[in-house]
């Protein structure tokens, strides 16, 4: 079993996911618009045009999957993080600097007791992020 993240947008899915497969040096294996969907094809549902209905980025062994919302459905961020958990320090500051770019730092990138380098953002796209540096045999990003 995996449990992937699946993120919504409002209208900038295709540019956030671009960002993130730079950032992560990750691929966009789905890039879908709403466009060729039943409901652009006469549907009842309103068009959404170039608003994408499904993408997939994968970066490693990691799937980050997302959508925007259709015209009218509200998207807000929630009480979640997408956490990046990276064991090299430096490789950590560099993604954490690369999605500050636009953001709001929350708590800057830096050591706590349990990492080398730590910090947590809402990037540009409104999705809210964690990088955490972490030692081989931390397991699952808890304090070694």
């Amino acid at each position: 079993m995996r449990i992937d993240p699946y993120l919504n947008f409002d209208g900038q899915c295709r540019e956030a996911f671009e960002h993130y497969a730079r950032v992560l040096g990750g691929r966009i294996e789905a890039m879908m618009d709403f466009a060729g969907t039943p409901e652009a094809c006469g549907g009842e549902q309103p068009v959404a045009g170039e608003r994408i209905v499904h993408a997939c980025l994968v970066a490693g062994d990691a799937v980050l999957m997302g959508s925007d919302v259709p015209p009218g459905v509200p998207c807000s961020p929630g009480s979640h993080y997408v956490s990046i958990q990276v064991e090299d320090a430096a490789e950590a500051a560099r993604i954490f600097a690369a999605l500050s770019d636009g953001a709001t730092v929350q708590m800057a990138f830096g050591a706590t007791f349990w990492s080398p380098g730590f910090g947590m953002l809402l990037d540009r796209f409104g999705t809210p992020w964690m990088v955490n540096t972490v030692a081989p045999d931390a397991g699952c990003g808890e304090p070694a």
